[in-house]
């Protein structure tokens, strides 16, 4: 599932606004296994594009 997530916030990066909406789906479905994963692969592909989003809603969530 989190190679399928990965795709689609590849695909959608160039909108802020689909990109914002993708990753929260993607917050809520991925498996607590995989968060730091997809948090990790996250800032180190969109950090430079999506900061101020990435920051707003990894920091939100609590690692359980």
């Amino acid at each position: 599932m989190i190679q399928y997530i990965k795709l689609i916030l590849e695909k959608v990066s160039f909108d802020r606004y689909l990109f914002e909406k993708e990753l929260l789906k993607a917050i809520k479905i991925v498996v607590p296994d995989e968060f730091n994963e997809l948090k990790n692969w996250c800032y180190e592909k969109f950090s430079h594009q999506h900061m101020a989003i990435l920051n707003r809603h990894f920091e939100m969530v609590p690692i359980v």
